[in-house]
């Protein structure tokens, strides 16, 4: 008996956006079977066009729409998340047109492994189903392991390894989990899950408990919430400074999105407990990141423990669940978003293939010191991304940051919001050192050309392009909350 599918079940436009992704790679990887050595340029060009296109389709959805047999869900959350991930993507990608040539830039799989990489993680925000999600989350997983260990140095080499044992670790608690929720509910869909337990009153309890650490504890690996936060620093530093702020910013959010669809959904219904778990996870990882911040002695180490205090901060819009917290969850990641792009962007144009002034850092604090006086407009452009990392007014973060603030006062939640309040005052002493070794030692530089080794005009108009995004924030803040609210609320969350 033959088989028929209905297409309008189907509905291609929700896959389209990864469809496009996986076509546009798999052309990249066929494209070099034919013609080899093309350039670096061509590539790079290929995958921001493809990109561009998934960005296209991503805003031809209405924001409310199911597809592939009901798996794929695209959502308002699923929309803004998807071009949260294409732009960083976009935005990215450019950085291997450094002024030196890198080991992986020069290969064609490179780019077909982001670009299958980025589809990995629409997969991710773009489902409540179980399966799909860590279909996506693997796919994602596997290629950036893979891209890390191309930098071909030992200590990339020894990056991926671990991203990849702990990876390895986070999808069996995932899997684990999901077959928990499978026998509890009869079914691997978010929505589906959560009613069923609510009408069964979450029995049997301790069953819902295993289900739902194992979750948190899969999620938080990705998530770098404490206590799993431990590959992240060693991964950060062995990675090159380009991939590092892209692993600051795109596998967080989709986790965080993930998080976002099951956590909210069995807060809201009664587990009581899971917004206790919540809030001691929002505060160690918050305060702790911070603390281990503070002892670091190289700038790239210490972004990555700053990327994990920025984690803890955006995870408390998942714990307040109120449509303000998971507004201001999105415009935090937005802001977050440029700046960590210009601060990372920085540290990849000042990259020497030697180590200069540490035997282990390639940027240790040293290495900026005085740096005001032999390139006072790169010292300046690190101090604004400094400044608006550490929430001050009136660059970019702050106007995140002040919106959670207000956002879980209104849900009183003042406890949680004095402890915020006093993380970004302590987040601020490390952000300053650098600027106090750039502005006030005295220069261990001979000229300003070491800071802007690897520059070239692609990266510095992407620099520019976050600082002035950085800088003018307050003049698109309103409207960015609009357009954020708009989606949300079309998602009821």
């Amino acid at each position: 008996m033959p088989i028929s599918i209905d297409l309008a079940t189907l509905n291609m436009a929700t896959v389209m956006p990864t469809l496009i992704l996986v076509i546009g790679a798999l052309a990249i990887l066929c494209i070099d079977l034919f013609k080899r050595d093309l350039s670096r340029s061509f590539y790079t060009m290929i995958a921001v066009l493809v990109m561009l296109l998934s960005i296209g389709a991503t805003l031809g959805l209405s924001g409310s729409e199911r597809g592939f047999f009901d798996m794929m869900l695209m959502d308002g959350i699923a929309v803004i998340s998807g071009l949260i991930i294409l732009v960083t993507s976009v935005l990215f990608v450019p950085l291997a047109l450094s002024s030196k040539r890198f080991h992986e830039f020069t290969m064609p799989e490179f780019f077909a492994l982001f670009l299958f990489m980025v589809a990995g993680f629409l997969f991710m925000v773009s489902s409540d189903n179980l399966i799909l999600i860590f279909i996506g989350l693997e796919t994602a997983s596997l290629a950036l392991y893979t891209m890390i260990a191309m930098h071909n140095r030992l200590k990339a080499i020894e990056a991926a390894i671990k991203y990849f044992t702990m990876g390895a670790l986070a999808a069996g608690f995932y899997a684990f989990s999901a077959l928990l929720f499978y026998a509890l509910t009869g079914s691997v869909e978010i929505g589906v899950i959560v009613n069923v337990l609510y009408e069964r009153g979450f029995d049997p309890m301790i069953g819902v408990l295993g289900a739902t650490v194992f979750m948190l504890a899969a999620l938080g690996f990705k998530l770098s919430i404490i206590p799993f936060h431990t590959w992240t620093p060693d991964v950060y530093e062995g990675s090159s400074a380009a991939l590092a702020g892209y692993m600051s910013i795109v596998p967080k959010i989709a986790g965080f999105v993930v998080a976002m669809r099951l956590f909210e959904m069995l807060a809201q219904s009664g587990v009581v407990w899971l917004e206790d778990v919540l809030f001691v996870a929002v505060v160690l990882t918050m305060t702790l990141a911070n603390l281990m911040a503070l002892v670091q002695t190289d700038v790239k180490r210490m972004l990555a423990f700053s990327s994990i205090s920025h984690a803890g901060f955006v995870l408390a819009a998942i714990l307040i669940g109120t449509t303000q917290a998971n507004v201001g969850f999105f415009l935090y990641w937005m802001m977050f978003l440029f700046t960590n792009l210009g601060a990372f962007s920085m540290l990849w144009i000042a990259r020497n293939k030697q180590n200069l002034w540490d035997a282990r850092y390639q940027h240790p604090f040293t290495k900026f010191s005085g740096m005001v006086k032999v390139s006072p407009m790169a010292a300046t452009i690190m101090g604004v991304f400094m400044f608006s990392l550490a929430g001050i007014p009136p660059f970019s973060i702050f106007w995140g940051k002040l919106f959670l603030m207000s956002a879980a006062v209104n849900a009183g939640y003042i406890g949680l919001a004095v402890i915020m309040a006093i993380n970004s005052a302590i987040a601020v002493y490390y952000y300053m050192k650098l600027v106090v070794f750039m502005f006030l030692k005295d220069p261990i530089a001979k000229d300003g050309s070491v800071y802007a080794i690897n520059a070239s005009t692609p990266l510095k108009s992407i620099i520019g392009f976050a600082l002035v995004m950085t800088l003018c924030a307050v003049l698109f803040v309103d409207s960015l909350i609009g357009f954020i609210a708009e989606y949300v609320i079309a998602s009821g969350f």
